[in-house]
């Protein structure tokens, strides 16, 4: 994923839908923002999930200013995605966050 999204020159919200066995079904970009912010809610980013027979997400976003660690935005914006999911019944397994060579994942944060 990292040569694909992390060095674009703006930022872009995508999600990666899973089957039950986590198995990938398809990628799509939910959301094309600024060169320091891509804004999505909820309903966007489950609408591709729930249409597309997903068990399980993988959030993705980049930082285009090579920085890889989630600002306070995303902390908050990955909580509201994370509740969202929980009422739909679609888990969201990992949120990584792409900054050119590098990534943040919030489950190895501890934070899924």
């Amino acid at each position: 994923m990292l040569p694909r999204y992390g060095a674009r020159p703006v930022e872009q919200f995508g999600t990666v839908l899973l089957d039950t066995k986590h198995r990938v079904l398809k990628t799509a970009i939910l959301s094309v923002g600024t060169r320091d912010a891509s804004l999505v809610h909820p309903r966007e980013a489950f609408r591709e999930a729930a249409g597309g027979g997903a068990a399980a997400v993988v959030l993705f976003h980049n930082h285009h200013s090579g920085d890889s660690t989630p600002s306070a935005e995303d902390l908050m914006l990955t909580a509201r995605l994370v509740e969202a999911g929980r009422v739909m019944g679609i888990d969201v397994v990992d949120h990584l966050v792409l900054a050119d060579a590098r990534y943040c994942s919030f489950k190895e944060m501890g934070r899924l």
